[in-house]
């Protein structure tokens, strides 16, 4: 019997908020698969199955905060299935007349989130959707989505609230046979859901005729949209109002624990970057302008190889001593449109190509802003860089992510003058910067390192 404990999504994070279990008792799942929503002080993230096998009691439930290790669930795991036995061999006599095999069974598939109101079996609802659903007091289940292929949206979650708020706001009826209407009025009245008594008629003796309840709808909607849009963004602002200062918290108490307790030093290098821009010029110019690089893939791929050439800066600071990893999965500091960051990590980026690179990069960021991150995407950076060079910044010495032992920093890439070969030119220069911990390196393998970092630059064409 194995145990789904509340995981520890980062340094920072001491409990968990289970906003929806994706599985119920009985349920097969697979290693890998997302079988909780929980939510951190960050972000909602997707949790996953550390093993395969069976469901079995969902301890603790939607909706309550508990610390970090907390058991969540139980799974009993699946056992090795037997191989086939030979049916016994008996006289030619007693031997049954042979029958087709039976056909193999379809593969177990994944839990699958139901989309809300009977939607398009792609329709699932991303864990923010459904976290603002909660706030909001909507029903998914009663929800049809206006996105692609179904998908509920964000707008389909607050216009639902909305119109929650504005029945809630409405008077109730007058009955239709104080007011003089004709027959065709009142039957479309009573098929639109018009209140005859809120129509100005315009026939004999001011009866409502069918043209004025048609005119009365667009102005009820715009009405009812004016009375109830207020509250729910209101709410909505609120609501991340309340996410940012949780999670400005969460990073400020993190931050504050890493340079109480961890001996930081700092070593920079500026890097020429002449020769990697040229490679990245000629090489875009083969490529589709979807599929074109940009120099901070260059800076990513050569980071991660620097890591793996020199490993005392790529692991863990582990009960008082250095452990360093096996791989260098790279954690990429994101800046959410909210504030606040996520680390989520690019795993084995050595062994990535400059394009898959890239495109994994696009990926992470679009996810973490979308609230879309697994679990496994947030727990297992070795190293993390942090390009600050898109925002006019220089250069960057950030702090380290306990507990790992170092933090690279790119600046923007400017144009300088650099003597080369006795001359003075102009040419593109990027700051490369390190913040790392005393305990497991020193300045001169962090010189090492920046050195390592340039020295891959020179030569693009081998990241």
């Amino acid at each position: 019997m194995a145990e789904f404990r509340m995981p520890a999504l980062g340094a920072d994070m001491d409990e968990g908020t289970v906003l929806e279990w994706l599985v119920k008792p009985g349920d097969q799942v697979h290693k890998g698969d997302v079988i909780a929503v929980i939510d951190t002080a960050k972000a909602a993230i997707d949790a996953e199955s550390f093993c395969a096998g069976t469901v079995g009691q969902l301890l603790i439930g939607v909706g309550q905060t508990v610390p970090v290790g907390t058991v969540l669930a139980t799974i009993t795991e699946s056992p090795a299935m037997p191989a086939a036995q030979p049916p016994p061999a008996g006289p030619a006599e007693h031997e049954e007349p042979e029958r087709p095999p039976r056909p193999a069974a379809p593969p177990k598939r994944k839990p699958k989130r139901v989309p809300a109101g009977g939607g398009h079996p792609a329709a699932a609802i991303s864990p923010l959707i459904r976290k603002r659903a909660h706030e909001l007091g909507v029903d998914l289940a009663k929800l049809r989505g206006t996105g692609r292929e179904g998908t509920v949206t964000r707008a389909d979650v607050e216009r639902a609230a909305a119109g929650q708020q504005a029945a809630a706001l409405k008077p109730p009826s007058r009955a239709p046979s104080r007011v003089r209407a004709t027959p065709r009025a009142r039957r479309l009245a009573a098929e639109l859901g018009v209140d005859l008594a809120g129509v100005t008629g315009t026939g004999p003796d001011g009866s409502v005729k069918e043209a004025d309840v048609r005119r009365a709808v667009p102005a009820r909607e715009a009405a009812s949209a004016r009375e109830a849009v207020q509250p729910a963004a209101a709410a909505a602002a609120r609501s991340g109002a309340e996410r940012a200062l949780s999670m400005r918290q969460a990073i400020g108490r993190l931050m504050a624990r890493s340079k109480r307790e961890i001996p930081h030093y700092y070593v920079g290098n500026t890097v020429d970057m002449t020769k990697s821009l040229e490679w990245l010029h000629e090489r875009n110019r083969e490529l589709e302008v979807s599929e074109r690089l940009v120099p901070a893939a260059l800076l990513l791929k050569a980071a991660a190889l620097a890591a793996r050439q020199v490993p005392d800066v790529n692991g863990y600071w582990l009960d008082d001593q250095f452990s360093p990893a096996g791989a260098v999965h790279l954690g990429l500091v994101i800046s959410l449109r909210g504030g606040g960051l996520l680390t989520p990590a690019i795993h084995h980026a050595t062994d990535l190509g400059l394009a898959e690179l890239m495109s994994q990069m696009r990926d992470l960021v679009i996810r973490a802003r979308a609230g879309r991150l697994r679990s496994t995407e947030l727990t297992d950076a070795t190293i993390t860089v942090t390009n600050l060079g898109d925002q006019g910044v220089e250069s960057v010495f950030g702090v380290i992510y306990p507990p790992q032992v170092a933090l690279v920093g790119f600046g923007k890439i400017t144009e300088r003058p650099v003597a080369v070969g006795g001359l003075i030119g102009v040419r593109p220069v990027v700051v490369t910067t390190l913040s790392a911990d005393h305990r497991a390196s020193d300045a001169m393998t962090g010189a090492r390192y920046l050195a390592e970092i340039s020295d891959l630059l020179q030569r693009p064409e081998e990241l």
